[in-house]
C-alpha cells in the first residue's frame, strides 16, 4: 500500500558553504527526510561528502538522514556512515557482488536498509532482496551530478516495483531520485513512488521559498 508523499531534499543542491543552515532551513520549512549523495569519483564520476561531514550536520536536524552512498566498495564505509548518524543507508545494486551480505552488514549497523537502481538496471536484480529491504530507490537520472532531467522510462520501473511490493504486503519505502520537480512528482507519485528527492527543485530561490517549493513538490 502506498504510503504519504514525503519529500527528501537532496543537500547536493545546497549552498556548501553553509550546509548547516541550509538543512535547518529546508528542516523547518517541511522537508520530511534529508537526502545526503555520497559519491566517490570512481563508481560516479562526481565526488562529494564523507562521514564527518555527516556527522557535523547531524545536530542540526532531527528528520531522517537518508544517506545514498554511491560509492564501491561500499562495505568499508557502512560503520563509518551509521557512526556518524544515517538512519537509513542505501546502496546500488551495481556496487557490488553480495548486495545480500551489505545489506546485513547495513542492519548489524543499526540502519534501515536501502538498495538503488540506475537507469539501466532492471528491478528483476532485486527479485530475492525484498524481505531485506526498508527502502527501494529508483535512479530517474544516471548518478553524478544534480540537474539533469527526469528519464521518463523509470516511471515503467517504478510501477513494476510498487506492483511487486503490493503483491508481497511488505512495508517498504518507494523512493526516486533525479529529475524530480513540479511537473515530474505527480508522475513519479501516479507510478506509485511514496518518496521524492528533490535537489534543484527544493533549493531555487534561497531559504525564503524552500517551504512553497516542497509543498509544490507533494502536489
Amino acid at each position: 500500500m502506498q504510503k504519504p508523499v514525503r519529500i527528501a531534499p537532496s543537500i547536493l543542491s545546497a549552498d556548501f558553504a553553509k550546509l548547516g543552515e541550509e538543512v535547518r532551513a529546508v528542516d523547518e520549512a517541511g522537508a520530511d527526510w534529508i537526502h545526503v549523495d555520497v559519491m566517490d569519483g570512481h563508481f560516479v564520476p562526481n565526488i562529494t561528502i564523507g562521514p564527518d561531514v555527516v556527522k557535523a550536520l547531524r545536530p542540526h536536524s532531527d528528520k531522517v538522514f537518508d544517506v545514498h552512498l554511491m560509492i564501491a566498495p561500499v562495505d568499508p564505509y557502512i560503520d563509518a556512515f551509521a557512526g556518524a548518524g544515517a538512519d537509513i543507508i542505501t546502496v546500488h545494486a551495481e556496487a557490488g557482488a553480495h548486495t545480500h551480505r551489505t545489506l546485513q552488514r547495513v542492519k548489524q549497523a543499526g540502519c534501515k536498509t536501502g538498495v538503488s537502481l540506475n537507469p539501466a538496471t532492471s528491478e528483476s536484480i532485486i527479485d530475492y532482496l525484498y524481505e531485506d529491504l526498508d527502502l527501494i530507490l529508483v535512479m530517474s537520472v544516471n548518478p553524478g551530478f544534480g540537474g539533469q532531467s527526469f528519464i521518463d522510462g523509470q516511471l515503467r520501473k517504478i510501477a513494476a516495483i510498487r506492483k511487486r511490493i503490493d503483491t508481497l504486503g511488505l512495508d517498504i519505502d518507494l523512493e526516486v531520485d533525479g529529475g524530480v520537480n513540479a511537473e515530474t512528482a505527480p508522475q513519479v507519485i501516479a507510478a506509485g513512488a511514496d518518496v521524492l528527492v528533490a535537489g534543484s527543485a527544493t533549493f531555487k530561490g534561497g531559504p525564503s521559498a524552500y517551504a512553497e517549493n516542497i509543498r509544490r513538490l507533494k502536489g
